[in-house]
């Protein structure tokens, strides 16, 4: 019976050893850094802005093995006390998204000068620990007003944006141009919503403006651009969508949409964070590099159309004209 006993015994002990590894401890699992994504006020799920950024961390993610968090801001005053939080967190990237959060960034590049940031949408911060990173988004939005000057059958064509600050006018004149440059008799619609985040204004001003007979309507408006896109589908305009593919919101309505790699710049931002490359500066995207497109899942683009958007892509490579990005640079714009 002993005999029996010693032998359970050391059979316990044995298979004990084997689930420890032979006896020592369980090797650490090694996590990689901390990644963390601060919105705007529009927030996760507004198909555009924020969500691009967050797709970014996620790719990181999975590629990188990087560690993510996302902090969401319900207003500006939540700018401040969400840096805290992540560097309280042990954040080896604060990446801070949106133009809005340019002050409360500069604001936590001065107060924690060891801390890595990136700002994407502005300049206006500037620390040898801030990444900024921006976009040409008047080239994108120029091809874009080539496809709506192309299909508008009214001549009449809108513009919704979100709050009227230079970037975002970006968007506006860039588009006003590539509809000129097609059509110079057609009219083009400007309202701003004053916000990135109320569908519901989107959806107010797209049908006052689908009222005036606007039957082609391009938003960058970020969550306010749902509601632009729910008026396409109910009064069966064209509906442009901006930052990412937006077609999948309503595949027969949106034409197409101005692609704004947002993902490429988180990620570029993590990556040198992970390769212990990252140092402060700006970082332009454009068609150059790809961070700039049109985006036509759904397939709504006539190839005529398709290959007109090519072949003023090709000019603009080409350095043949530079696209306008605000009140003076449109006012002078013309095509040779």
């Amino acid at each position: 019976m002993k005999k029996v006993l010693a032998i359970l015994l050391c059979l316990v002990l044995v298979m004990s050893m084997v689930a420890c590894g032979g006896g020592g401890e369980e090797p650490a699992v090694e996590e990689g850094p901390l990644v963390v994504l601060i919105t705007d006020t529009g927030g996760l799920g507004d198909e555009s802005f924020n969500d691009s950024a967050w797709a970014g961390f996620e790719r990181a993610r999975d590629e990188l093995g990087v560690q993510i968090q996302v902090i969401e801001s319900a207003s500006s005053d939540d700018y401040l006390p969400n840096i805290a939080a992540a560097v309280e967190a042990g954040a080896a990237l604060i990446v801070c998204n949106g133009f809005l959060m340019a002050e409360a960034t500069q604001q936590g590049v001065d107060q924690y000068p060891d801390q890595a940031f990136a700002l994407i949408d502005s300049v206006d911060a500037q620390g040898p620990n801030l990444l900024n990173l921006t976009f040409n988004e008047q080239e994108g939005s120029f091809l874009v007003g080539v496809a709506a000057a192309m299909l508008s059958e009214s001549d009449i064509i809108g513009f919704v944006g979100g709050i009227q600050l230079p970037t975002i006018e970006k968007f506006q004149y860039g588009f006003e141009a590539g509809v000129q440059a097609v059509n110079p008799d057609a009219q083009v619609l400007v309202n701003y919503t004053q916000s990135f985040s109320d569908a519901a204004l989107g959806k107010e001003n797209a049908l006052a403006q689908n009222k005036l007979g606007a039957d082609v309507i391009y938003h960058a408006s970020g969550g306010c651009g749902i509601g632009v896109i729910q008026a396409a589908g109910e009064q069966g305009f064209w509906a442009i969508g901006v930052d990412q593919d937006q077609s999948a919101l309503d595949p027969e309505h949106v034409l197409c949409s101005m692609i704004k790699r947002v993902d490429n710049a988180t990620y570029k931002a993590i990556e040198s964070v992970v390769s212990g490359t990252f140092e402060g500066g700006n970082y332009v995207f454009s068609l150059v590099d790809e961070g700039i497109g049109v985006g036509d899942n759904a397939g709504n683009l006539p190839d005529d159309v398709a290959a007109e958007i090519d072949a003023w892509k090709t000019r603009i490579l080409d350095g043949e004209f530079v696209v306008p990005f605000d009140a003076a640079t449109f006012a002078e714009f013309s095509i040779e």
